[in-house]
This record gives C-alpha cells, structure tokens and sequence, in this order.
C-alpha cells in the first residue's frame, strides 16, 4: 500500500434509505380506506340509470328490489316462469320482505294484451317479465335472478339440504314427465331434502292449488334462511355463493349477491316478512286467472318500501285500477269451488264461503216462501171447499124445510145451489 493510499480516508457507507416499505404501506391504508368506504355504502343500493327517469313508479332510496324467477325451462320449449317472487332488501336495517306473485295472475304484458303473468318470461325472456312486473306493482326492480330446476337442486346441494317440516301427506306420480316420470312422495313431519327431493315439494300442487304451493314455497325459504345462519355455513358462504353464480342467470355482480344472501340471513333474525299478491279467482272465457287489487297491492309495496305515494304515482294507480276493472269482460264468473288450480286466499275463501252461505240462505228462503204460498194457497183452496160444502148443505136444508113466504125478497130456495 503506497503512502497516498494510505493518507485518504476509509468512505463512509452511507445508510440507504428504503422507501418502498412506507410507499407500501401507504397504498395499504389507501387501499383499506377506499374498501371500506366501498363497504360502508351498499352496492345493492346502486340504481341502474334507466330507472332515473320518473315515470309514475314507486322508487326506493335506501332499499333494493329483486325479482327471483323459478322457470321451467324445457328441451323443446323456451320455458315459463313458474315461481315470481319480488324481494324488497333494506342492507343498512338488515330487513327484508318476500312478495310471492300467483303465476296465473292476470296482468296487462306490453304488445300482448291481458294474459297470464308466467308467460311474460315465453314472450320476452326477463326484459319483458320485469317490465311486466314493474307495471303490476307499480315500483321499479332493480335486479333480477332467474332459477332453473337444475340450478335450484345445485343450490339445496351445496347447502348441505334442507331440513323442513312437512304438514301433510304428499303424493303425486305423473309417468309422463319430460324427466322420465314423477313421484312425489312425502309423509308429515320433519324430512331432510337434498336438491332433488326439494324441487318435488316446492312444485307440488294440491286441492290448495297455486297458493297452497305458494305459501309452502315461503315456509321453505325460511328454512333455507335458517340453514344459513347454522354455524357451519356461515364460513362457507362465500364458497356456496360462487357456485350458486356458477349456476343462475342474474344481474347482480359477486359482491352484491353476497350482500343480498347476508342481508337475508341478518333478516332472519329480524323477521322475514312474507306476503302474497291481493285478489281473487275469476273464470274468463273459460280459464281461471287470479285477479289482482291493484290499489291494495300497490298501498301495500308502498308501505313495505316506507314511501309516500305522490300525487303522480295515486293519478297513474286510478288509470291502472280503472283501465283493469275495464278489461275484464261482462262473461266473467265466480270460480267453482271444484276448480282447485288457482286456490283461494284465506280473505277470498271467506268471501267465497260468506257468498256461498248467503245464497244458500236466499235458496231456502225462497224455498220457504214457495213453500208458504204453496200452504195458503192450499188452505185457501180448503177454506173455499169447506164454504162451499157448508153452503150446500145450508141450501139442502131449507129446501127440505121451506121457509115462510117473503113478498119482498125472493126465496132462497128458488135460487140454484152452489154445488148444482
């Protein structure tokens, strides 16, 4: 080593800065803080643009409507909806309420006139359906969800199956079906159903009609629920729902169906509120329709949705209620109480009893009143026989004892007898 090398001084190793660690765990933060205010704000309350414009329908803020349609889609067919149900979810109060439509209600569908709601979905897919949907309630749907048989089994399944109380015995076989025949068969009490069975019991159809299947289809998504607040689903949920996205047809993105199944379970707790379209059974042209009350339906979604009708949404309500009561053709009838397709709702069983028992009051009143005419006409008829039996036998009499002479009047036996 020379003397010059010697003379200069060791460099100082200068400590490095490393920076990336703080630029790390500043986009962390960023990214945590971005997140959660993405997650404070319900994505289900995101509105599509097009319900932005005010066309005399309800529309809710802080609540989110889904329609859920059941469809029966078959190989040669492009399928029904054969469930339609519309959920109004609240995210923020964790509440939620189910309004079931009967399949055979009678609606107004947009380029086809009055027909069956369930075949909103064979004219025009889920477009033409919630359209349809929106002017029956009178509120915008927000998103849709459409369930076929086999998604639905695929559902049950990844669940783990459904354990439900069966009220009665359930049997029905039908060997024509397209699945290469039918049997449902179930006895009372609590059963466990996988996807399979689980699709038998939500499609059978009794005496009770389309609103016993109804109301049993309520009681089994509140089964559900409580299968999904079990504790060992709760972890799965996330897994369940990628496959239950795998296997229906919707518009909602994956975080906002998984909003939509919290909030359901969360509701659960709170109460789920089920209901069922107002109305009553009719006969037109020979087929049975359920025919809606559109002014306490629409009452109803607008206090479910705690909105407040204005004067445009009640002036659109009484064209609707008026345009409907005009369609229904002067040949309509009362429904039989042997036509059990349609079912009758516990109000419209009541009616229909209360009208039933009053007719057959006015029957036999009118009976009784024939009756009683029938009796004074007889006794009338007796009375006048009588009379004349007594007037013959007063004439017999005084002919065989005559009477003294009257100048003034004349003699009463002169005059012809009753009897003669």
């Amino acid at each position: 080593m020379t003397l010059q090398q010697a003379n200069i001084p060791p460099r100082r190793t200068q400590k490095k800065r490393r920076i990336w660690p703080w630029i790390l765990l500043f986009f962390c933060f960023a990214a945590a803080a971005i997140g959660g205010a993405l997650f404070a704000s319900s994505s289900l309350l995101d509105k599509p643009i097009e319900h932005a414009i005010d066309d005399g329908l309800l529309t809710a803020k802080d609540k989110s409507t889904i329609m859920i349609m059941g469809v029966d889609e078959r190989d040669d067919d492009v399928g029904r909806s054969d469930t339609l149900m519309v959920a109004s979810i609240d995210p923020k109060k964790n509440q939620a309420s189910l309004l079931s439509v009967p399949r055979d209600t009678r609606v107004k569908i947009k380029g086809h006139g009055f027909d069956k709601i369930n075949a909103a979905y064979a004219y025009g897919k889920e477009r033409l359906t919630q359209d349809t949907v929106e002017n029956l309630l009178g509120v915008t749907v927000d998103h849709y969800i459409i369930i076929n048989t086999k998604s639905f089994a695929k559902i049950i399944d990844a669940l783990g199956g459904i354990d439900i109380d069966v009220p009665k015995r359930m049997y029905y076989e039908d060997p024509w079906d397209d699945d290469g025949g039918l049997i449902i068969d179930f006895r009372p009490g609590m059963q466990h159903m996988d996807g399979a069975k689980a699709i038998t019991y939500v499609r059978y159809r009794d005496e009770e009609g389309d609103l016993g299947r109804i109301r049993r289809q309520q009681d089994f998504i509140k089964a559900c629920l409580d299968k999904m607040v079990s504790p060992s689903i709760i972890p799965k949920l996330p897994t369940i729902i990628r496959e239950v996205m795998d296997s229906i047809q919707t518009d909602l993105s994956f975080r906002q169906l998984l909003e939509f199944a919290g909030t359901l379970k969360e509701s659960k707790q709170n109460g789920l509120k089920t209901d069922m379209v107002p109305g009553r059974p009719l006969y037109i042209d020979g087929i049975s329709y359920w025919i809606p009350d559109l002014t306490q339906l629409r009452s109803t979604v607008a206090d479910t949705l705690d909105i407040t009708m204005s004067a445009k949404v009640r002036h659109r309500l009484e064209q609707d209620a008026r345009e409907y009561e005009n369609s229904i053709p002067a040949n309509a009838s009362e429904v039989p109480a042997s036509d059990t397709s349609i079912g009758r709702s516990s109000e419209s069983s009541k009616k229909h009893k209360t009208a039933d028992s009053t007719a057959k009051k006015r029957s036999e009143q009118r009976e009784d009143s024939t009756d009683e005419k029938k009796r004074s006409k007889s006794s009338a008829s007796d009375s006048r026989s009588d009379r004349d039996t007594a007037d013959s036998d007063t004439n017999s009499s005084r002919e065989s004892t005559p009477a003294a002479p009257d100048r003034s009047v004349p003699s009463r036996s002169a005059a012809p007898s009753k009897t003669q």
